[in-house]
């Protein structure tokens, strides 16, 4: 997995979905981040470990190519919009719903 800075891993990102287009998915998994590059261990002594910010990671993969990056709290703003735009721009490619099994549960 790629860690990249933020207007990277957009451009990243833009061309995993250009990829996509046409046949293909992909997967974006956002999680909060503190920091930590090892698992906490489940047994024993406990270490107390405060991050000094709150951080995100996000992550995206179309099954062969894997990306990610680490978005603090001060660059939140910036990067929603951003990302938003990218994901407004790039969701025209998503499929109907069939409105015919929606009516067909109903009535049972």
């Amino acid at each position: 997995m790629v860690l990249l800075e933020n207007d990277s891993f957009l451009t990243e990102l833009t061309r995993l979905f250009q990829k996509c287009r046409t046949s293909g998915s992909v997967v974006i998994t956002l999680k909060k981040y503190d920091g930590r590059t090892k698992p906490v261990p489940r047994k024993g002594h406990a270490e107390s470990f405060e991050p000094a910010d709150n951080k995100c990671l996000l992550r995206a993969t179309d099954g062969k190519k894997k990306i990610s990056t680490v978005v603090s709290t001060k660059e939140v703003i910036k990067f929603q919009m951003a990302y938003s735009n990218l994901l407004r721009a790039h969701m025209d490619g998503l499929k109907k719903k069939d409105k015919k099994s929606k009516s067909k549960k109903t009535k049972d």
